[in-house]
């Protein structure tokens, strides 16, 4: 499953070329925040996962 959303990438980046790499290694990176704050969150018993857990 997909983190990300390509052509919200794309937007965002529309001044520059993106290789097909680049959205495999965001969404790696996507995931491995999600998962650093949803253990933040545990590590202090909350269910919520928060902005400051980023």
């Amino acid at each position: 499953m997909s983190l990300i959303v390509k052509a919200a990438v794309k937007d965002t980046l529309s001044e520059h070329n993106v290789s097909a790499d680049f959205y495999e290694t965001l969404d790696t990176e996507v995931a491995k925040l999600l998962e650093d704050a949803t253990e933040r969150a545990e590590a202090n018993d909350r269910k919520t996962v928060q902005a400051r857990d980023l």
